[in-house]
């Protein structure tokens, strides 16, 4: 019987989030993101049925449904099926009579800030493209697929920069300007991100939609605080991506990271108020006390994940300040380039 497995990683922001959604990068004339592929992973396997049955299995959603057909499928009004129907609707010229069972999963806690959602949707293009034979052009054009899918599914204004690393993994540089957008995949392993690289959560789900929504408005109002905020954003990410370029040939220079982390906090505070929060702010206190030297708000924040940059010399230290007050430390590390972005 056929079957296909297909699983993406998640991701960490490192700096240059919210400009990836259009058209905010026209308003601050281009602008660059830099994110890291990450070791928590979502899954989408599928197989193949006799007849015409569908079967849909959500691990994270505790949900099994079986219909007798396609059609039957896509009709059906229970919203928990939403986000797999938008998937299907899109393959349907291509997936025929045949039945099959899909299955998904993620490793993300929910609201953690990783780009879970995201990482799924890649995940399930890149399953159904491998069980069709349908195959994607470019990563880009896949990433155009996703952002438009998810943008349905979550009927609220969709990024683009979450989708390269779970297609590709590795450090990515994602440039914006008038022509469209386009990728630079770094490698990773053994760089100083990699040595440095702890993850906690702090327990709050985290809400990028109405964050975003709500930078969007005030940037469409010509708000002048949320455009000189997004202006600070875009002069930190150029700065991040022209350090991660050079630890290449000079891994020292990422020690400016931390610092860079902080004037991202500030500058995303001035764009959303929300964007901090307690739980953060104490987990932030707690890390620093206990010798890290820098830490990053994962995704719009507001709860979610936070990565924390600690010298291999003090990790233990900083992971047991963290747990000592209930704080989760993930069992997550940076992803290097994919050898195959694209399925076969």
């Amino acid at each position: 019987m056929k079957k296909v497995s297909i699983k993406s990683p998640t991701r960490v922001d490192l700096a240059g989030g919210t400009l990836d959604l259009w058209p905010l990068y026209n308003f601050t004339g281009g602008a660059k993101t830099v994110n890291l592929a990450i070791s928590i992973f979502t899954y989408a396997d599928i197989e193949e049925l006799p007849g015409e049955a569908i079967e849909l299995v959500s691990a994270d959603l505790n949900l099994k449904k079986s219909f007798s057909s396609l059609s039957d499928c896509l009709q059906a009004k229970d919203p928990e099926l939403h986000l797999l129907q938008v998937q299907l609707k899109y393959w349907q010229p291509w997936l025929g009579q045949k039945g099959f069972r899909l299955s998904t999963r993620s490793e993300s806690p929910v609201g953690g800030g990783l780009g879970g959602s995201s990482s799924l949707t890649i995940s399930l293009l890149k399953a159904f493209s491998e069980w069709t034979g349908r195959k994607f052009s470019s990563t880009e054009q896949m990433v155009n697929v996703a952002h438009n899918i998810e943008a349905e599914i979550l009927n609220t204004p969709t990024g683009t920069q979450d989708y390269f690393p779970a297609a590709s993994g590795g450090l990515n540089i994602i440039s914006y300007n008038f022509e469209g957008l386009s990728q630079k995949v770094l490698p990773i392993q053994g760089s100083e991100i990699e040595k440095h690289f702890l993850l906690a959560y702090t327990g709050k789900a985290h809400h990028s939609g109405l964050n975003n929504f709500e930078v969007m408005k005030g940037a469409v109002g010509k708000d002048s605080k949320t455009l000189q905020a997004l202006y600070d954003l875009k002069q930190i990410a150029e700065e991040t991506s022209v350090l991660c370029q050079e630890s290449l040939q000079n891994p020292k220079v990422l020690s400016k990271l931390p610092g860079l982390f902080q004037r991202e906090f500030k500058a995303r505070v001035q764009l959303a108020p929300a964007f901090s929060s307690p739980e953060i702010e104490k987990l932030s206190t707690i890390a620093l006390r206990a010798g890290a030297e820098g830490v990053k708000i994962c995704g719009a924040g507001g709860g979610g994940c936070v990565l924390i940059w600690a010298a291999p010399s003090v990790r233990e230290g900083v992971i047991q300040a963290c747990q000592s007050e209930g704080f989760k430390i993930l069992p997550a590390k940076p992803v290097d380039p994919l050898p195959n972005p694209l399925p076969n």
